[in-house]
């Protein structure tokens, strides 16, 4: 089989990896991909964000299936179109990404499917937000409603911080991007865990389960990022909580897309706070999450190929899907300055040839300037090991990690610290 992945991340450097290790594909091309994707597939040019550009690459190339990596061309409804076209798509359409693309709508489908979640309210202007505000105890947490990259979640100690976030995410200084629509939230306290699963529009099969880490500094300190580390085992869920997740959330959100008229396909990716009161959810992302996709493929013995397939066949729940009984960890290198402004095109030193057996780089932000590797990202390279153990695999990532070297390269030294501790 010929695979399509579009998007040029880390993420999608893990997919084509999987992807290059199936028995049943033999060709993996990826659009645009980046440095470290150009050297186990064939990469091109694309702008992820044109939706007739995207079109345009699968039409020409005509796989045989195409798996879409980033949130931004579900939500432009690239699966609908080239399902239209008679392309074999894995992704959710762009009714279904709403449960992303859109906080409020998220929020309110949680509420109309009697699924856990924060208290909230949706408001319009800068003056329902003053009003709503005194709804909520402090700290509150105030969220864009559309698209932010993972840096549209503001956690607030005082109400003139909220309405101050609030009017920059209606002016667009926050984002850049001017929202008509922003979510106040309880701010909840826990552990937080990216639950994954398969979804085929009417199951729902649990994939596995990650911890990321948001902040940009170590103790969870600065601002939020779009993640700097992950990690996965087992052990981050019992048997019992994994199925109530799958059960009362992950099956909940099929069901209800599915009386909605929107049936939901391909990754569901469950953010949720472990909360005294219970398990509740932060957030949904309709595709697999970044970095903890790196993780989570690492440990997974089944052929990703078989995940694809049975998400756009109907058959998820008779998937067996089988993780390695270990633990995996990933560690973002990021640029200086990164999550806020980065100079890029930093050469890249001392990275590895070849991937390794239980220790991959995948790129993140990478091109190929002049034959050499150079920074093109916020978050540049993902450090990932697999192990019997958690700490075992931190070693062996931070071992490679300290082989590699750019200008202004910044990292957590603390990913996994909550596990171990």
């Amino acid at each position: 089989m010929k695979i399509m992945v579009i998007g040029g991340g880390g993420r999608e450097h893990a997919l084509v990896w999987s992807l290059r290790k199936s028995p049943q594909v033999k060709e993996v091309i990826c659009a645009p991909g980046n440095g470290g994707i150009a050297q186990i597939a064939c990469c091109i040019p694309l702008d992820v964000n044109s939706l007739a550009a995207m079109v345009e690459v699968v039409e020409a190339e005509r796989p045989d299936l195409t798996v879409i990596g980033p949130e931004v061309p579900l939500s432009l409804g690239i699966v609908d179109e080239l399902t239209r076209r008679g392309f074999r798509t894995f992704g959710p359409t762009q009714a279904a990404a709403k449960l992303e693309s859109s906080k409020a709508f998220a929020k309110e489908f949680m509420r109309r499917n009697d699924i856990p979640t924060a208290a909230y309210a949706v408001c319009t202007t800068l003056d329902e937000v003053r009003e709503q505000l005194h709804r909520f105890t402090l700290p509150v947490v105030v969220k864009a409603d559309g698209l932010a990259a993972g840096k549209g979640v503001v956690i607030c100690e005082t109400r003139l911080q909220a309405e101050e976030a609030a009017a920059q995410m209606f002016s667009g200084a926050l984002l850049g991007t001017h929202e008509t629509e922003i979510v106040l939230e309880e701010f909840l306290t826990g552990e937080e865990l990216s639950f994954f699963a398969l979804c085929d529009g009417r199951h729902a099969a649990p994939i596995a389960s990650a911890q990321d880490h948001k902040r940009v500094g170590e103790g969870d300190t600065g601002p939020n990022t779009g993640g700097m580390g992950a990690y996965s085992t087992d052990g981050l869920t019992t048997p019992a909580m994994r199925d109530w997740l799958t059960k009362n959330i992950a099956q909940k959100v099929v069901d209800g897309m599915a009386s909605e008229g929107e049936p939901f396909k391909g990754i569901l990716f469950c953010g949720m706070m472990m909360t005294p009161r219970g398990p509740m959810v932060l957030e949904f992302n309709t595709r697999f999450g970044d970095p903890e996709t790196q993780a989570i493929l690492l440990r997974m013995e089944t052929d990703v190929l078989d995940l694809f397939n049975a998400s756009i066949d109907g058959t998820a729940s008779s998937l067996d899907i089988k993780m390695h009984p270990g633990a995996s960890a990933c560690v973002i290198a990021a640029s200086g300055g990164y999550p806020g402004k980065y100079a890029a095109g930093k050469p890249i030193h001392g990275l590895p040839d070849q991937p390794g057996e239980d220790v991959v780089v995948f790129h993140s932000g990478t091109a190929v300037k002049d034959g050499q590797i150079v920074t093109a990202g916020g978050r540049v390279l993902a450090i990932t090991a697999m192990a019997p153990d958690l700490r075992t695999a931190l070693d062996l990532a931070y071992a490679q990690l300290a082989k590699i070297s750019f200008e202004g390269m910044q990292f957590r030294r603390d990913i996994g610290h909550r596990a171990l501790s």
